[in-house]
């Protein structure tokens, strides 16, 4: 017999200069990834801060060019008791001061005075002066906002649609979904297609029907057709929670049925407790979508008792289209909630999205 002599690869140790090259290649790109993250989270938030900066400003500032991202009042001053006077910072025999510009010359030429002696004047050039600003926060633009439209009663009127129409949606959509997850019958798949090929059919293809049926029904001008159809599950939502339910091994229902549960029990006490990610993940994305809600307000609300925040900020835009500050305060309140919600709950959020999307 002959014996069998078999190779052994022994692994060769790595240099420590490669080492210590790899190393710094992994620290460039995660310092590279941190730089371009922090530059698009930049860009994305430019928006919410030139809103809340605007409405924290007056309406003489709120339309300067180029922007002035930090509020800052232009400081006037009082000469003779009838008049005011812009301040400028001037340079005379090099040292700054604040100067009144008195009168303007021709040639982008003014003459300013002193505003504690004004007998004594200067004739200096405009170009490049540059106003005396102050901080200053206007926080009285938010209530003159939210007083000058009933944006108060619009608050209370979304705040009903929505909290109601969350509720509506996650029940459906529980039990549906824990219903397509549990059970099997034949044609149960056709029925889950069925079911998922709504979400590729326009809604404005139903909007006439839907606005028929309503108006028969006697509900036009109420929030019902736009609490109503939360009560019947989305397909969406059907889908995400289903995904969840699936991720569940069956024994643990194997197991609650021999200790004598009922179905509604197994979902009750198995399944809900640790779908919570799940769960939040739906609220959220109804409440975002039915507080930003215009379309459906516009078409089956008249009354200005029933308008909601979407219907509100648009009317308040087209009453005071020159009151800018005004327009971003009630936007900066508008859109609180909003970013409340996502702040206090972005970890089940994204836990919810990541369960969903990758177990099943």
């Amino acid at each position: 017999m002959m014996a069998t002599i078999q190779e052994i690869s022994v692994p060769q140790a790595v240099p420590a200069k490669k080492t210590g090259s790899i190393k710094a290649q992994r620290i460039v790109g995660k310092f590279m990834a941190i730089m371009l993250l922090t530059f698009g989270s930049a860009l994305v938030l430019m928006p919410l801060v030139w809103m809340v900066s605007t409405s924290l400003k007056t309406e003489e500032e709120s339309t300067t060019f180029p922007i002035e991202w930090v509020p800052k009042d232009v400081q006037k001053v009082t000469l003779g008791g009838t008049r005011s006077y812009f301040l400028y910072w001037m340079s005379v025999n090099g040292e700054t001061k604040q100067l009144a510009l008195f009168k303007k010359r021709p040639g982008n030429m003014g003459i300013f005075v002193e505003p504690d002696n004004p007998e004594i004047q200067y004739t200096a050039s405009l170009i490049g002066a540059q106003r005396v600003k102050t901080l200053n926060l206007h926080f009285e633009n938010y209530p003159k906002a939210m007083t000058q439209v009933p944006f108060l009663l619009y608050l209370q009127n979304t705040m009903l649609i929505v909290v109601t129409t969350t509720f509506g949606a996650l029940i459906s959509a529980v039990l549906v979904a824990y219903g397509f997850s549990r059970f099997r019958a034949p044609g149960l798949n056709i029925f889950f297609l069925i079911l998922l090929s709504t979400i590729m059919l326009p809604s404005q293809v139903t909007l006439i029907p839907q606005f028929v049926l309503f108006q028969r029904m006697g509900w036009y001008d109420t929030f019902l057709p736009l609490i109503v159809p939360a009560f019947f599950a989305s397909a969406w939502n059907v889908f995400l929670l289903r995904q969840f339910f699936m991720s569940v091994p069956i024994e643990m229902d194997e197991a609650a049925k021999i200790d004598g549960a009922s179905p509604l029990g197994i979902l009750w006490h198995i399944l809900i407790p640790q779908a919570w990610p799940a769960l939040a993940t739906v609220a959220i994305f109804h409440f975002l979508w039915t507080w930003n809600d215009f379309f459906g307000p516009l078409i089956y609300i008249q009354s200005q008792s029933n308008w909601t925040v979407a219907l509100g900020l648009q009317s308040f835009r087209a009453l005071y289209t020159r009151n800018l500050t005004g327009l971003m305060a009630a936007s900066t309140v508008t859109m609180l909630p909003c970013l409340l919600l996502f702040f206090f709950a972005q970890k089940l959020f994204i836990q919810g999205v990541v369960i969903s999307g990758i177990k099943g």
